[in-house]
């Protein structure tokens, strides 16, 4: 019996230490070794830098802004350790009083619900291990944290844990942390602010004080009473701290980088070096960006897009909710000194409704909205821009109610009752380039609205109709095929028929037509007949080929359409090309990476300034001298607020689909286009001078501030004109005719080629015949018209 008893005794060990060797092994499977976890090192990305020579991106693995610990600040490693892991110090990477706890919880509920895990487990997780919640995972994760503690220094584990841990809002790692919720770096924090992030790790989306500030004040709470409890602060410093003004920033860290302009980086790099090299080749790529520049385009392009959102309509409240107004406004009390600026969009609740005005909270902060911030909302649309209803005089409690969820603006923030107005976020999108004629460097790209929402590139990648902004292209083309600026065209009705395609009549903007026009007339206001008279004699065939030389790449309508802009192009493509005018011809090409260091230093790629001439200097010259014309003139108007020589061109699309604004000076081409992804309309009268000049302006005004100047100014500090080609000659001409002006008729100096000068003068029957011609033509009116807005 005793014999019995022992062998199985033995069999019972030998069985056990089966299983444990058994589920050791298994459990080790996956497990980094100490050797892995010594040797471990973040794979070298590839770093962004501006014209300037600073960091304004990075594209690796992993993500974040490393410190050392030594720059972490004392009261942010105590308030981490206390709410996270208060026997962080005492303990061998697993605390077993709080599994067992949370053990028979997670029994109690039936599955995974408490994590109970140590800084350490929770790096195991983060660094090594996938993220989902099994059992096996947590016995790794407890594995893993033994090795990691016997093989290195508590400090060594918490300075890669406060590099590692996310908080939220695209923000990685303590450092950007800091940056992404304060403005400043992680070293600047003080206790308050410390205290804020630490309550952050646990569930950032749910304790943001961006979405809720009063779960992020109770969370802030608790990590201080936590911190008090383990000693590390007093009473008294939990009261005061917990009264401090939060000074959160008004943009979160991601809207600040210039992410479509990175995006374009990222992707030029893949083509041509491939993902690896990208994430782990250690890159230092010095790009063409100038910040003040980006920064004023991404500013403009924010504004504007703004602006014709209002003009559009109100859509509505973004959300609703059921609210306790008394407890809305009770949970205010223990902190009124939120800070918030002046300028901040915000997400709002309306807590009351009158019609004159509304309260409502926004980041833990109650104001007023009056009824003449919200004006603009008399208007009421839906997504597609469709009106539902509109409002002689607006009452706030007609579009407004307890509860609604809306987008405010900060509009005043001194007087004793913080003001809102009302706001919400643009659905049309834009893009925006900026390049240097001289050298070809993009100096800023905007893509869209926001980068976060949609990171398409527009600016680069949308293929949008022309419109009008590819007139001076044709115009340009006839100047280099035999035209002049005083050369005639008739603006009269067109018919052109088709049984393949229908019948097509092209008419100008204001429905009108004009008789004999000048092509410098023509193109100052527009007009359409008269470009597509002036194609069907010049021939698509020197078009498409003129226009390639500039850059754009096609494909071409081959017909008549073209001469209006029916092709699809891309910003970059007609900023480009217009920046060919702008150098007297020669075509510099778009250089957004300077050059490229690899990880041991050396040049891996190097681009300079490159240009070949594209088109003769006279040719260039005139069609920039037409194009002043049009701003001094003619549609391009707004860009006369430069107060300097500009050359520029606006555009529209049938059914006001696309907005565009091209224009240069001496120092800077830059285009802008607004539209919607979606092709549909921009509303009644939205042109290119409403939508897009407004924001080329905006741009232009900062950011040629700060260029480097160009041949922009004489020696007596003023802005200097376009500069004259050699063969460039003036004569003084007849408006009416473009022939060489007589005593009796009206004069105008006109640019030409040297030998294109009209020899013939302009007799008085000539004259009273095309005057006549005019009269008539604008007398004319044609039934049922439908216009083509271009």
């Amino acid at each position: 019996m005793k014999g019995y008893f022992a062998k199985s005794l033995i069999f019972i060990i030998v069985l056990s230490t089966g299983i444990v060797t058994g589920s050791f092994l298994a459990l080790s499977r996956g497990v980094p070794r100490v050797e892995e976890i010594k040797e471990y090192r973040p794979a070298t990305g590839t770093r962004v830098y501006a014209d300037d020579d600073t960091l304004i991106g990075e594209f690796k693995v992993e993500k974040g802004i490393h410190v050392p610990i030594s720059k972490v600040p004392e009261h942010l490693i105590r308030a981490v350790v206390a709410v996270e892991d208060a026997k962080f110090w005492l303990h061998e990477g697993v605390d077993y009083v709080a599994i067992i706890r949370a053990l028979v919880r997670d029994i109690q509920a039936g599955r995974i619900k408490e994590g109970a895990s140590t800084i350490t487990q929770q790096l195991a997780k983060v660094v090594f291990l996938s993220p989902e919640r099994t059992i096996v995972r947590k016995l790794k994760e407890a594995t893993l944290a033994f090795r990691l503690e016997n093989n290195l220094t508590k400090e060594e584990i918490l300075e890669l844990y406060l590099n590692k841990i996310y908080f939220g809002h695209g923000a990685y790692g303590v450092e950007m942390a800091a940056r992404a919720h304060f403005g400043k770096p992680v070293s600047e924090l003080v206790l308050s602010e410390s205290a804020l992030l630490a309550g952050l790790i646990k569930a950032p989306s749910r304790y943001t004080p961006y979405s809720n500030l009063t779960k992020a004040k109770e969370r802030q709470l608790t990590v201080l009473k936590r911190m008090n409890a383990e000693g590390y602060i007093t009473e008294a410093q939990v009261e005061s701290t917990f009264e401090e003004p939060l000074y959160l920033t008004s943009a979160k860290y991601e809207r600040d980088k210039p992410g479509y302009f990175l995006e374009h980086i990222r992707k030029y790099l893949e083509d041509r070096y491939g993902v690896e090299m990208i994430y782990k080749g250690g890159l230092k790529v010095h790009t063409s960006l100038n910040k003040k520049v980006q920064a004023a385009a991404s500013e403009a392009m924010k504004q504007g897009l703004q602006k014709l959102d209002k003009r559009q309509g109100f859509r509505g409240p973004i959300g609703h909710k059921d609210i306790d107004v008394e407890k809305e406004l009770q949970s205010l009390e223990d902190y009124k000194k939120v800070v918030i600026k002046k300028g901040d969009i915000l997400t709002a609740t309306v807590l009351r409704v009158s019609p004159e005005s509304a309260m409502v909270k926004a980041r833990g902060v109650t104001g007023l909205l009056y009824a003449l911030d919200a004006k603009w909302a008399r208007k009421l649309i839906d997504d597609k821009g469709n009106e539902i209803k509109r409002f002689k005089t607006l009452r706030l409690d007609q579009v407004l109610k307890p509860g609604d969820i809306i987008r405010v603006l900060v509009k005043e923030t001194s007087t004793k009752e913080t003001v809102f107005s009302l706001d919400q976020d643009p659905l049309a999108q834009g893009a925006l380039v900026a390049l240097e004629p001289a050298t070809g460097y993009i100096r800023a790209i905007v893509g869209g609205y926001d980068f976060n929402k949609s990171e398409f590139n527009r600016a680069v990648s949308a293929r949008r109709q022309a419109g009008s902004v590819f007139k001076p292209i044709t115009y340009a083309a006839a100047l280099d095929h035999g035209f002049t600026p005083a050369s005639i065209v008739i603006d009269e009705p067109l018919l052109y028929e088709s049984e393949e395609y229908g019948d097509w009549e092209p008419e100008n903007y204001d429905e009108k037509y004009h008789g004999a026009t000048r092509l410098r007339e023509a193109l100052q206001h527009s007009r359409n007949v008269a470009t597509v008279k002036l194609l069907e004699e010049l021939g698509v065939s020197n078009v498409i080929p003129f226009a390639r030389s500039l850059g754009i790449q096609g494909p071409f309508p081959r017909n008549l359409t073209l001469g209006l802009g029916s092709l699809s192009i891309t910003p970059l493509e007609i900023t480009s090309a217009f920046s060919v005018f702008a150098t007297g011809g020669i075509r510099m090409e778009p250089i957004v990476v300077k050059y490229i260091l690899d990880s041991d230093g050396s040049v891996l790629e190097s681009n300079r300034p490159h240009g070949d001439r594209a088109i003769n200097a006279e040719t260039a010259y005139l069609a920039t001298s037409m194009l002043e014309d049009v701003v001094k003139k003619g549609t391009g108007w707004r860009a006369k607020a430069l107060k300097r020589p500009v050359a520029g061109k606006t555009g529209t699309t049938n059914e006001y689909r696309d907005a565009w604004f091209v224009g240069y000076t001496t120092d800077l081409t830059t285009g802008v286009w607004v539209g919607f992804d979606s092709i549909q309309t921009l509303g009644k009268a939205e042109t290119g001078s409403k939508a897009a000049a407004p924001i080329w302006v905006s741009f232009m005004q900062k950011a040629l501030k700060e260029v480097t100047p160009y041949r922009s100014r004489n020696n007596q500090g003023e802005e200097t004109e376009f500069e004259v080609p050699e063969g460039i000659v003036t004569a003084i001409i007849d408006p009416l005719t473009g022939l060489l002006a007589t005593k009796e008729s009206e004069k105008m100096v006109e640019f030409f080629k040297e030998g294109t000068v009209p020899t013939v003068y302009a007799d008085a029957l000539y004259r009273d015949i095309l005057q006549r011609n005019k009269e008539e033509l604008r007398a004319y009116r044609k039934k049922d018209k439908k216009k083509n807005k271009n």
